[in-house]
């Protein structure tokens, strides 16, 4: 017979999943976790600095391990403080399961101190939410929220534990089984054989890499696949790294901010196969205009993407890693020569960068030294922003789960907390995160938790006094009416984040950029330097928001092109 109360089975519960790290910041509705998680050994809290940074670094544990990460919260603000990060774990479909304090059940609306209605508010952006009602049901909802949280499409979940649930007494026999992944139902078989049908007679086609394919662990099968039948293939941010940037078949990056070669490729493509991706606005464009002349054969684990958006020719509904293995014995091997020469001449015609962008005093430069630099078996992590964007554009991401950034909801303020996390979970490794004077002033407070905590994060402050792309769409669309996207003073980051016991360095006008960064990338603990970069500097190219893909403004390097 096991005998505690709520808050110590919560802890015992946790551990039994195999929970490490927690991320949170006690209140006065989550004390009696607090006092149980005191008496864990196998259980390391760390202590963030505000709600929002706490649930962003559960998703660095989690999207760097692929693993359920945990966070705590207290009930009112320490909630809501808390949902932006559960929102855009929602929207990334990263597996956090995210534990609030709550008022004592009696207390419940009442408008008592400090509470809100956290299960109300957490349905539109949680895969699934609990308010606990009795201490018994946490011994089903605990294992049930991790085998929601990484069964089918990932996501979080959200449990509600009012404090005198906390604190009642609960006796059992018998322990339940710690929650896990389930199994997913095959793919159709005759959908599949029209697939592959589809797939060796398409003389034109591109397959495009989500999330999904990172999620699934299914990046092996998906390289078999492309190597077999010379299928290019092209990547949503979330899919960056599920393809070898080097490979002699990656596209890159699709939609609003690829490369011109990619998304004219797409426009003539005559079969788009997407695998673990959504069509999200900033990869397609335009919808109704996105690859016109293309069949489209879409997979995903989540039935409810099939078609949402653009209707699939065919879908397969299932585990992406499964689809793939079964597509690819009944795939004919094809070098589909005219097809890759013409990808070629695009590229040739429309490359990325000039030889005049990737000098280290500029972004691309940077981002590509600092490539040069890190350890192969490092990360990178961005907010978001410009620096975002021109990471994603040429930073050869070599392998999933390099790359942590904020694609569904991109919320500024994700990078610290994020590169904390995976330094966490990865304590040998190197962790570099790219991030802008904007994103950065967002979470500034967790420099503290990466002090506090000696974590192996490089922060490359891409810093030019302004809220870049905000500043590059009004000079794009906005008559050049720069309102509220400039910052009035010069803000000395390096001199910030000393006083929070962090080294930091400032890369002075007539410095040796490259140099410096190499010193930065070897000293141990967490560092920071602040590199100015010149506010005139864009993204490029650039889809108009709302425009087809086939609407790309700037970025065209080839001598002879008009547009």
């Amino acid at each position: 017979m096991y005998t505690m109360n709520g808050a110590q089975l919560i802890i015992k519960m946790l551990e039994r999943q195999g929970v490490e790290l927690i991320a949170g910041i006690p209140g006065g509705a989550n004390l009696p976790l607090y006092d149980a998680l005191f008496a864990s050994s196998a259980i390391k809290h760390i202590l963030c600095r505000h709600e929002q940074g706490a649930g962003f670094l559960a998703q660095g544990i989690s999207r760097s391990t692929g693993k359920a990460a945990v966070c705590f919260a207290t009930s009112g603000p320490g909630a809501t403080n808390i949902l932006t990060a559960i929102a855009d774990a929602y929207l990334d479909s990263i597996p956090v399961v995210c534990i609030t304090g709550q008022v004592p059940a009696s207390l419940i609306g009442t408008d008592a101190f400090q509470e809100v209605d956290t299960y109300g508010m957490s349905i539109p952006v949680t895969k699934h939410n609990n308010l606990v009602r009795s201490v018994t049901d946490l011994l089903y909802i605990i294992p049930k929220a991790f085998e929601l949280a990484l069964s089918g499409r990932p996501g979080p979940v959200l449990i509600d534990v009012p404090k005198d649930i906390q604190t009642a007494m609960i006796s059992f026999l018998k322990w339940p089984q710690p929650g896990c992944c389930l199994e997913q139902k095959p793919t159709d078989s005759s959908q599949l054989a029209m697939a592959a049908e589809m797939i060796n007679t398409a003389k034109r086609p591109i397959l495009c890499l989500g999330g999904g394919i990172i999620h699934a662990g299914a990046s092996e099968a998906a390289r078999a696949l492309i190597e077999k039948s010379s299928i290019p293939a092209t990547m949503t941010l979330m899919g960056l790294g599920a393809l070898a940037a080097d490979h002699p078949l990656s596209l890159g990056m699709l939609g609003m901010h690829a490369a011109r070669s990619t998304n004219m490729a797409l426009q003539h493509c005559d079969l788009f196969i997407a695998a673990g991706a959504r069509f999200d606005d900033r990869a397609t464009g335009k919808i109704v205009e996105f690859c016109p002349e293309a069949r489209v054969i879409h997979m995903d684990i989540d039935p409810s993407e099939l078609s949402k958006l653009k209707t699939a020719h065919i879908a397969l509904a299932g585990d992406v890693k499964e689809s793939l293995h079964a597509l690819l014995p009944t795939l004919e091997p094809n070098g589909r020569k005219i097809w890759r020469n013409y990808i070629e001449v695009l590229q040739e015609m429309y490359p990325l960068t000039s030889p005049e962008a990737v000098v280290p005093e500029k972004p691309y430069g940077l981002i590509l030294k600092i490539s040069e630099l890190l350890q192969e078996n490092g990360f990178v992590a961005t907010d978001v922003g410009k620096h975002q964007m021109w990471t994603a554009q040429v930073f050869p991401f070599t392998r999933p789960r390099q790359l942590l950034t904020s694609g569904g909801l991109g919320t500024m303020g994700f990078g610290l907390p994020a590169a904390i996390g995976a330094a966490l979970a990865f304590p040998d490794r190197q962790v570099v995160l790219f991030t802008g004077d904007g994103s950065l002033q967002m979470n500034i407070q967790e420099l503290a938790t990466a002090v506090e905590q000696q974590v192996n994060v490089k922060i490359i402050v891409m810093n030019n006094k302004s809220l870049g792309l905000v500043r590059q769409q009004q000079n794009l669309f906005y008559q050049k009416q720069y309102f509220a996207c400039d910052f009035q003073i010069d803000i000395d980051f390096a001199a910030i984040a000393k006083g929070f016991g962090m080294k930091a360095f400032n890369a002075e006008p007539g410095c040796n950029v490259a140099e410096l960064l190499s010193v930065i990338l070897t000293q141990p603990g967490p560092c920071l330097i602040n590199v100015p970069v010149g506010v005139e500097e864009e993204v490029y190219p650039m889809v108009p928001p709302g425009a087809s893909n086939s609407i790309m403004l700037g970025g065209c390097n080839a001598e002879k092109c008009k547009c």
